[in-house]
């Protein structure tokens, strides 16, 4: 029995479905000129001397017009972010939530450095990469074109888009979103259990955030 798109949205785990709908919305409106990507990408300078705070939300929602490589960056993401929120975090939303904000914050701080104005694609990369990492055995088939192991589908994909922009310009992002999800990957599993013994305040969301999301 053909399921309906709003039987698919609902079935998809809240913070991935909720960013996949807010980047949608974004990119709509921007393609119906009632926003312009002027007013979503962010810098120091916008957002803190000419106090416009929301660029530091809008950056991490907004994927570019509506074109091959939005629908490529999307797919990818929402994917293996629902897939990342059913299993290691299934019933954590909160932890969830809480490694995209400090992988975002990471984003944030380096985003001068990479000249990067909007963070959506870098910040996608991050649970694409946890995924990999967190099945290391599981082949996979892109496209039908080559099989590959889980831990190889972030540079994988950063290659894809490469080819579908034809600039490395267009894929540095992706390479930015897998260092800072090595690093994530690195606070949220490796240091707790190697280094810790336990969760640490990098892999578990504050207590504020736990009962906000109905965790606790």
């Amino acid at each position: 029995m053909p399921v309906g798109i709003d039987s698919w949205i609902a079935d998809v785990p809240p913070i991935t479905r909720w960013w996949g709908l807010s980047a949608c919305a974004i990119s709509i409106a921007v393609q119906c000129h009632l926003v312009a990507p002027l007013q979503l990408y962010f810098s120091y300078k916008s957002a803190l001397v000419n106090f416009q705070p929301w660029r530091a939300v809008t950056t991490f929602l907004y994927f570019g017009p509506l074109n091959l490589d939005f629908v490529f960056h999307l797919f990818f993401f929402m994917r293996y972010s629902r897939m990342l929120e059913e299993s290691s975090f299934a019933n954590r939303k909160a932890d969830f939530l809480w490694l995209l904000i400090l992988s975002a914050m990471m984003l944030l701080v380096i985003s001068p450095l990479v000249t990067l104005p909007f963070l959506s694609a870098p910040l996608a990369f991050v649970p694409i990469y946890l995924w990999s990492r967190s099945h290391p055995a599981t082949q996979l088939s892109l496209f039908g074109l080559i099989n590959i192991t889980a831990p190889y589908l972030p540079l994988a994909l950063v290659g894809f888009s490469y080819l579908i922009n034809g600039s490395y310009s267009a894929a540095a992002g992706d390479l930015v979103g897998c260092v800072v999800g090595h690093v994530a990957w690195y606070l949220h599993d490796v240091w707790p259990r190697e280094a810790m013994g336990g969760p640490t305040w990098a892999s578990k969301a504050p207590d504020s955030l736990r009962r906000m999301l109905g965790d606790d």
